[in-house]
């Protein structure tokens, strides 16, 4: 079995997802999609900057808002928003994948808008990976 990060057919998919949102929401600055273990699936635009440890903070940060709402039995972690003066950041899951959304948005986004189009995004994402029964888990033996 492939890796997540590794399989074409995801890559191409999460990139057109990407390539929505950036249709969508024209104030979106980086998006990436990582996998659970921080590894890159893809990010846009193709010219940003070096996104490794943008990706292993996402899927550092997505474990640990997944933990709080487990500990406050909150239910399933719907999103994670990062606000700051530049603009803010959003986190969502792949629902029903091992994949994180983080999309950065600037300050002429609202949250609101920013926040459809992310989950716009995820949940095409996952209806695509679905009806393609491709199921993107890593085994053992792929890792890096």
């Amino acid at each position: 079995m492939t890796a997540i990060h590794r399989n074409s057919e995801v890559v191409a998919l999460c990139a057109s997802a990407l390539a929505d949102v950036r249709e969508i929401a024209p104030s979106l600055v980086l998006a990436l999609i990582v996998s659970d273990d921080g590894f890159e699936v893809t990010h846009s635009p193709d010219n940003a900057m070096d996104v490794g440890r943008f990706g292993s903070m996402t899927s550092s940060v997505q474990a640990l808002s997944e933990a709080v709402s487990r500990e406050l039995r909150l239910g399933d972690s719907g999103y994670v928003v990062i606000a700051a003066e530049g603009g803010h950041v959003l986190q969502l899951r792949v629902p029903g994948q091992p994949l994180i959304l983080a999309a950065q948005f600037d300050t002429h986004e609202t949250l609101g808008k920013a926040l459809s189009s992310s989950r716009r995004c995820v949940e095409n994402l996952s209806a695509a990976l679905s009806e393609r029964e491709l199921t993107p888990i890593e085994s053992d033996l792929d890792s890096e």
